[in-house]
């Protein structure tokens, strides 16, 4: 093939669309290899040659799709993910319509046949306009690029179009659709920054809070995507605050750990009044039950999910941020209320204590402790293990899996990062997801990936790393049941026979993982008593995959 001499439309489109989007403030490009998106990938490796973007590139879309929402989850700005036409787009579907429910802000640019390709058959090219449908609010599909001297204009507008879409109210996924014509490249060069580069965007407008006054009987219900305003507002209600780990605000003397015990006791969940909601709960049947009792009224503050939280239809009124006014009430009764909920989860939580040296003698004592560091390791060993390893330097990735609901159950207050894909709550992605927020921190701490053996699998692709790719100080924790046992403590557990349990959900699997990250260049750790689980999370240099084989 001989090579364009001159500069292709298809190239001088590409530079005019990532120029604008570097000025808006781009720092990271998700990219997976194509002919067709060829354009788009080499303009940015040029803005990555000029030290202007980030480049990551990743051979499987789906893989990349999740490493760019962590990568936004972790800057909290839009990452633009560039791929090539046919099945390619469609693996992008997962990470978008989570992207989509949990409000993180995605620029899929998609490589596209001209119109003169689609509709006869041609090789790689299907209906990509409009492929993810609702969960891509703004979808723009662009003809081929033909030279004329508007085009960079037009590409300019369209960077600034998405990047405000992707910001808009709610963060969300955007969907750019080009169609590109041969030459499909030619010699790429970018422009000299220039001194607006990396301008600011406006800052979106303060919603007028909902005034909320001190009431009786209020606790504070924190979800997913919740953030510290949630743990603000309990402590100037002086209500219980039932976070879930995920939630941005599981921190703090409000906290109430055990509240799914506590709402099953008659003398708490029964005199609970008014529940403020914010963010998205996912964890427990115990919140949405809560909500729709008789004589609960409940107020839910709206989040960047998709939805409003509105279990039953019984959210009493949806606001977009609330004002405390008013004195914390103070009185015996109102202290009591607070009190109760706190202590009495203290108290259901706290093992009973350990008789100390002088009580068992010296030789007994380092009996027992020994025996302790060789106990084998339960899931709220390995959950309570992982979250006093994680600091606020490190960063905790929890999949969807049984674990996440372990450590929601058991471990106690700490202002750390903590994420979760629960807009959808599914099993895909979350290694590439951990990975991208490894690879967006500011900090040099250490990324914890928490999940299960099925999880794990799922995402197997993302532990790939192409020559030349950053590989971040990552852990990824694999509690190794064998199978889907979450499945063992839902209701099918005692209707279904065994044997078809085990085949259709169980899904049993014998994968070697010690010999899975030793094929694509990992540390592989084996943890199977606590000793050797207390040393295997110590920080890594590199991505590590930790197994800790489990119990059914």
């Amino acid at each position: 093939m001989t090579t364009p001499t001159s500069e292709s439309p298809a190239t001088a489109y590409a530079v005019a669309l990532l120029d604008e989007f570097a000025r808006l403030g781009l720092r990271d490009i998700v990219l997976s290899p194509g002919s067709r998106s060829q354009a788009l990938a080499l303009a940015a490796a040029e803005y990555e040659r000029a030290g202007t973007l980030r480049l990551h590139v990743r051979i499987d879309e789906r893989v990349g799709g999740f490493l760019a929402l962590g990568l936004s989850v972790a800057t909290g700005l839009p990452v633009v993910v560039i791929m090539t036409s046919g099945t390619a787009v469609a693996n992008l579907h997962p990470a978008v319509l989570e992207a989509h429910h949990s409000g993180v802000p995605l620029i899929i640019v998609s490589s596209d046949r001209p119109q003169s390709l689609r509709g006869i058959g041609s090789n790689q090219t299907t209906v990509q306009a409009g492929i993810f449908g609702a969960a891509t609010p703004l979808s723009r599909d662009i003809p081929a690029p033909t030279g004329a001297s508007d085009e960079a204009d037009a590409a300019t507008a369209l960077a600034r179009e998405a990047w405000a879409a992707a910001f808009d109210r709610r963060p969300q996924p955007v969907h750019l659709n080009i169609a590109f014509t041969e030459p499909l490249s030619s010699a790429t060069s970018i422009p000299e920054p220039t001194d607006d580069w990396n301008a600011e965007v406006d800052e979106p407008i303060e919603p007028k809070p909902f005034e909320l006054g001190t009431a009786p009987g209020t606790v504070v219900v924190a979800g997913a995507g919740a953030g510290p305003r949630a743990e603000e507002v309990a402590r100037e209600l002086g209500a219980p605050l039932l976070a879930e780990v995920a939630s941005g605000a599981h921190f703090g003397p409000n906290l109430v750990v055990a509240y799914r015990e506590l709402l099953n006791m008659g003398n708490f969940g029964d005199r609970v009044a008014r529940v403020i909601v914010f963010g998205h709960p996912t964890l427990s049947r115990e919140i949405p039950a809560l909500i729709q009792r008789e004589g609960v009224e409940t107020i839910a503050v709206r989040s960047s999910a998709v939805d409003d939280y509105n279990p039953g239809h019984r959210v009493w009124r949806h606001v977009d941020a609330v004002k405390v006014f008013g004195a914390l009430d103070d009185s015996p009764a109102g202290r009591s209320w607070l009190g109760r909920w706190v202590t009495t989860s203290r108290q259901l939580l706290e093992p009973p204590p350990e008789p100390t040296a002088a009580e068992l003698g010296n030789a007994e004592f380092a009996r027992r402790e020994l025996a302790a560091i060789r106990e084998p390791i339960t899931r709220r060993m390995l959950a309570e293990a992982v979250w006093r390893a994680t600091w606020p330097h490190d960063r905790l990735v929890l999949g969807a899996s049984r674990l996440i609901r372990e450590v929601d159950s058991y471990v106690p207050g700490k202002k750390i990062v903590v994420h979760a894909n629960r807009g959808l709550a599914g099993i895909d992605g979350t290694i590439s997801t951990g990975i991208g927020m490894a690879l967006g921190s500011e900090s040099n701490g250490t990324t914890r990936v928490l999940l299960g053996d099925l999880a794990a699998l799922h995402d197997a692709g993302a532990m790939l790393f192409g020559a030349g790719e950053t590989r971040p100080r990552i852990q990824v924790i694999v509690g190794n049941d064998g199978g889907g046992t979450i499945f063992d403590s839902l209701e099918v557990a005692a209707s279904a026979p065994q044997d078809a349990l085990d085949r259709v959900l169980l899904t049993p699997q014998v994968v070697d993982f010690a010999s899975l990250a030793v094929a694509y260049g990992w540390t592989y750790l084996q943890a199977i008593n606590r000793g050797q689980l207390d040393q295997a999370l110590t920080a890594s240099t590199g991505p590590t995959l930790i197994e800790v084989p489990l119990t059914r």
